[in-house]
């Protein structure tokens, strides 16, 4: 039977967890999660909300289940607590730039130890989604059914994105314009921060994205046992694969 001092313990460790997100080892509430009748309470109460936890060495996460939890985030809460996404082309626009940042810095260790240290901004960003965009464009001129096994909306990501203002300068970090590609760029980033995943600099005015060791740990313990994330990060790396294997491309 679970004693009352334990229950109290773990709901502190929880909400702690659900303001939070994360909770590093240097908090008080980490040494407690461990005590084997305080895990087993926040255990239970992430099940029955619907909510997990990942235990990575050095910190404990809160993740939201895509299904069936009582803190999901629909389009319709998303969109009430981030301005930014206004419609749904959007939203998967902005998915998309997010699932591009992931793959970007989801390779190998040398890739993650450089960007940790030197971050990406947010015109090398915009280049490598335009890249990707460029290529899924192509494709689709000779495969139109492209994307659909995957439920992707190929062609309106392509024409949204194609249509969009390219910015000549900081316009849509500044203005916060979300109908500029940089605009849309930082508005994506800003789901990232929020979450308190990256941190964005904003040095000699242009904006960086450094991700944090929490992004890596939610890569890591998380997407990897996502099809959806291999399947999508998969359709952001294709091209280059076959280029590595066919030098003459």
């Amino acid at each position: 039977m679970m004693n009352a001092e334990s229950i109290k313990k773990a709901s502190a460790v929880y909400f702690t967890l659900l303001k939070d997100k994360v909770i590093d080892e240097n908090s008080e509430h980490f040494q407690t999660y461990f005590n084997p009748e305080v895990r087993q309470t926040v255990l239970l109460l992430a099940d029955e909300s619907g909510t997990y936890i990942i235990e990575a060495p050095k910190r404990i996460h809160l993740v939201v289940q895509p299904t069936g939890s009582v803190f999901a985030t629909n389009f319709t809460h998303l969109k009430d607590k981030h301005k930014q996404v206004e419609t749904k082309k959007h939203f998967h626009l902005i998915s998309i730039v997010i699932m591009s940042f992931l793959a970007a810095i989801d390779r190998n260790q040398a890739a993650k130890i450089r960007t940790k240290r030197e971050g990406i901004s947010y015109y090398a960003l915009e280049r490598q989604v335009n890249d990707l965009i460029s290529k899924w464009e192509s494709i689709l001129k000779a495969q139109p059914s492209f994307g659909e096994k995957e439920r992707i909306d190929m062609k309106e990501v392509v024409t949204t994105w194609k249509y969009m203002e390219v910015d000549s300068d900081d316009f849509g970090i500044k203005k916060g314009n979300r109908r500029t590609r940089i605009g849309l760029i930082a508005g994506a980033m800003r789901l990232l921060e929020t979450e308190g995943l990256i941190v964005i600099l904003d040095r000699d005015d242009i904006a960086k994205v450094i991700p944090k060791s929490e992004l890596f740990e939610r890569i890591e313990y998380l997407y990897h046992d996502y099809d959806r994330y291999e399947l999508i990060k998969k359709l952001m790396t294709a091209e280059e694969d076959e280029h590595a294997e066919n030098p003459s491309n």
